[in-house]
């Protein structure tokens, strides 16, 4: 599974404005840090905003700040709000025409992964993906992929 690019910047967003409350941030600055297109962020700011989870000042002056606490901004729900649908293959979509449906079980397998995929998220706030003040979130231990060998 993949989340699209306005979900990956939509987070990254949200963590570089919960790093500064003090003040309002601007796409042009978020844009800058990242190394991504502001014409892009504006799209995604504009997302954010609609759903309640930052809240925007236009003019002279403006920027965004987050609607709710860190530690109130819950993972799983941004990612929902943000990615279009979880169609992770084509039977999960209307208008399915895979010649398969009825007959094959990946569909069962692949939605119960969805399923632990963001009941895993919603373990998780904004707070939690933070970088603390001596350097950058610890990271979790790393995805190991085990494959059949070859025969």
């Amino acid at each position: 599974m993949r989340l699209t690019t306005m979900t990956d910047y939509a987070v990254r967003l949200l963590m570089y404005v919960a790093q500064r409350p003090e003040r309002l941030c601007t796409i042009a600055e978020i844009a800058k840090a990242y190394g991504i297109s502001e014409a892009h962020l504006m799209k995604v700011t504009h997302q954010l905003g609609l759903q309640g989870w930052i809240e925007t000042q236009r003019g002279k002056g403006g920027g965004m700040r987050l609607a709710h606490a860190p530690q109130d901004i819950n993972l799983a729900a941004v990612v929902r709000s943000m990615e279009p649908d979880f169609h992770v293959v084509e039977c999960f979509s209307t208008g399915n025409t895979c010649v398969l449906t009825g007959s094959c079980r990946l569909t069962g397998v692949l939605d119960e992964a969805l399923n632990s995929f963001l009941a895993h998220l919603q373990r998780y706030t904004l707070a939690d993906i933070l970088p603390t003040a001596t350097g950058p979130a610890p990271q979790t231990r790393p995805i190991t992929v085990h494959r059949k060998a070859a025969v």
